[in-house]
Parts: structure tokens; C-alpha cells; sequence
């Protein structure tokens, strides 16, 4: 099994900037990938970002420009730079650890969840 710990959520103001971190424990050797999705009040949770150990990345296109993953293999940790933040970033930001950068299943492990508040 996989333990995700996330950290660095909050509340921001618009045009601001936050990190996340996440650090897997564990049974780490089916991990190739670890990114964050986000899950807004009755909106489908969505990818915001994803790494793979490679340095392989996928962002959402609504992110691309503003926010930068990037991961720590030696402590296997993954960061989440977010800036130029906006209200519609705000959501509960969820840590994953699997397979792929791509698409998340059954194989996934998962964060407990941070809350990110972009207002003024």
C-alpha cells in the first residue's frame, strides 16, 4: 500500500500563488506516476496535473502557463507550483499515486485532500 501526505493548501487571493507537496510512503515500486486532481463544489473531479519519475507531464489545458509540477525522487515527493491563482482554481486538491500520468483506476492510491481558496 501507498501513504500520500499532501500539505500547502489555503486561502489566497486572486492573482497569488501557492505549493502543494505530497510525499508517498510505502509500497512504492508499482508508482510511475504522481499528480494532483481537483474536485470543486458539484463540478466532476478533473486532472490538474500529473509526473512521471521520467519527467514525463500532462496538465490541464486551464493550467498550462500558471501551474508547474515537479517531483523529488530521492524523496519521493511531488510539488505543485501554483501561480497567477484564480476563484476558479478553488477546490479541494487530491494527491495521486499510480500507473500513469494519463488517466487514474483502481490501482491508484490517493491523498486525503487539501483545500484551496482563491478570494478576496
Amino acid at each position: 500500500q501507498v501513504q500520500l501526505v499532501e500539505s500547502g493548501g489555503g486561502l489566497v487571493q486572486p492573482g497569488g500563488s501557492l505549493r502543494l507537496s505530497c510525499a508517498a510512503s510505502g509500497s512504492l515500486s508499482s508508482i510511475n506516476a504522481m499528480g494532483w486532481y481537483r474536485q470543486a463544489p458539484g463540478k466532476q473531479r478533473e486532472l490538474v496535473a500529473a509526473i512521471s519519475w521520467g519527467g514525463n507531464t500532462n496538465y490541464a489545458g486551464s493550467v498550462k502557463g500558471r501551474f508547474t509540477i515537479s517531483r523529488d525522487n530521492a524523496k519521493n515527493t511531488v510539488y505543485l507550483q501554483m501561480t497567477s491563482l484564480k476563484p476558479e482554481d478553488t477546490a479541494v486538491y487530491y494527491c495521486y499515486a499510480g500507473p500513469s500520468i494519463w488517466d487514474v483506476g483502481p490501482k491508484d492510491s490517493w491523498g486525503q485532500g487539501t483545500q484551496v481558496t482563491v478570494s478576496s
